[in-house]
């Protein structure tokens, strides 16, 4: 690249245990991580701040009927390490194909923002998948 500035490409590897990222050409990663989240679903939060537990939301939660709505995340080695009312580990992948797409930005997000501390638009991107993807799943990705 002549006259322009060199701005390094960002490898990230979302596999089913560890999320890795870092820069290309280098001999490691600079970030590695669980790729797994913990959440709490809002409907949780609302009802331990209001301590209003009814029989018929406890019976709901145990059939894992609850309306899938508003949910906190927390991504990264620190953030699951502590314990916190109501949150169950999640992990975006379900037999190797991503399930999840709001568990996979949140994920990326962190190992851009918090791990490599960049912004994601200024660098090239290398995305490593499984080489089972369909077309649809490799579109999905972009």
């Amino acid at each position: 690249m002549y006259g322009g500035d060199e701005v390094s490409a960002i490898v990230i590897d979302l596999g089913s245990h560890t999320c890795k990222a870092g820069y290309a050409g280098e001999d490691a990663p600079k970030a590695v991580f669980p790729s797994v989240v913990g959440a709490i679903d809002q409907m949780d939060i609302d009802e331990a701040e209001n301590g209003e537990k009814n029989s018929e939301s406890t019976a709901d939660a145990k059939n894992n009927d609850k309306p899938k709505g508003k949910r906190k995340l927390y991504v990264g080695s620190q953030s699951l390490g502590y314990r916190r009312d109501h949150m169950e580990v999640l992990s975006p992948l379900k037999d190797g194909i991503v399930a999840d797409w709001d568990i996979v930005d949140n994920i990326w997000d962190h190992a851009f923002r918090e791990c490599l501390l960049i912004d994601p638009k200024e660098h090239p991107m290398l995305l490593a998948e499984p080489s089972s993807n369909t077309q649809q799943q490799r579109e999905s990705f972009l």
